[in-house]
């Protein structure tokens, strides 16, 4: 925990170095990035950095792995996704740096099935229709899933749709079952009455991830360490007043409020650099893949790490 006591001091330097160099912070978030979403309506990083000459851009996409894909060729410098997505995106050669983590969230993420479905364990998907996003959190959530009851990855139809193609497909019963994270998970049990055949605890941690492409991360320490405290001051805010927050992020995320509270509620908050035990469990995460075929070769998580700077 040595990184995390030592932002105070980091800050300090932050401000001591004057212009960080960088013009423009181009983030990337979804609809799952709580304190990211309330960091853009707040505005507060903006006038932080605008001190600097650093002008901050927002872009939105529907899952983690998009994100990483707009962070692989350029189009944003950060971003917020789940555990799986940087695994993917490691193994097809994306450079970039883990920054930060959120604490685990498991019960944020979960299968679901139909109201009235006959299924009622998740050995019963052998042979069914899943649908999820692939490459997501909630890939992880499906494997560890089956493993647990004996089954084997190809002993289901897994189908592959972003997270509005995947509800549709779910309302017209064209699938068995929808793995999801939040808020699309609250929505689902709220307004489609949704049963979960199975969560995330005791099987996975659904750490959430802060990521940088590794030249921005390399190049702008300090609009990094910036970040990442704004980050913690949203986070706590979330986790103070879990009310307030809710009223805050309904609209913004266009969900009535008892979906939003449910959502706010099941996400941890608590903005982390990234500390040796996260990364050895995200470490087993990408060797799981790579034993499955699902990544084409293993990794090595350290190798993207990123460190923050000491002051001296």
């Amino acid at each position: 925990m040595l990184r995390n006591r030592i932002l105070p001091t980091l800050l300090l330097l932050t401000f001591s170095l004057g212009a960080w160099g960088a013009d423009t912070l181009r983030i990337g978030y979804q609809k799952s990035a709580v304190t990211l979403v309330l960091l853009k309506s707040a505005g507060s990083l903006e006038k932080r950095l605008a001190a600097q000459g650093v002008e901050v851009k927002w872009t939105e996409f529907p899952g983690g792995p998009q994100l990483l894909e707009g962070l692989n060729v350029g189009a944003i410098d950060f971003g917020f996704t789940g555990e799986t997505p940087p695994v993917f995106a490691q193994a097809a050669g994306a450079d970039l740096a883990y920054v930060a983590y959120e604490p685990a969230s498991p019960t944020a993420e979960a299968i679901l099935v139909p109201e009235h479905s006959p299924l009622r364990t998740v050995a019963e998907l052998k042979g069914k229709k899943v649908a999820l996003n692939k490459g997501s959190n909630v890939h992880y959530l499906l494997v560890e899933a089956l493993r647990e009851v004996g089954l084997n990855w190809q002993d289901i139809n897994a189908v592959y749709l972003p997270p509005s193609d995947a509800r549709a497909a779910f309302e017209r019963g064209s699938v068995d079952a929808w793995v999801i994270w939040d808020p699309f998970y609250a929505a689902a049990e709220q307004q489609l009455k949704a049963r979960t055949l199975r969560d995330g605890r005791a099987i996975v941690n659904n750490y959430q991830y802060y990521l940088a492409t590794r030249p921005f991360a390399r190049r702008h320490p300090q609009v990094i360490i910036a970040l990442i405290d704004e980050i913690r001051q949203i986070g706590s805010q979330a986790k103070q007043n879990p009310q307030q927050v809710t009223r805050q992020i309904a609209p913004l995320l266009g969900l009535p409020e008892d979906i939003a509270r449910i959502a706010v509620e099941r996400q941890q908050y608590d903005a982390r650099f990234i500390t040796p035990d996260v990364a050895d469990y995200q470490q087993s995460i990408a060797d799981t893949f790579a034993e499955l075929g699902l990544i084409p070769k293993p990794l090595q998580i350290n190798d993207a790490i990123w460190t923050p700077p000491v002051a001296q």
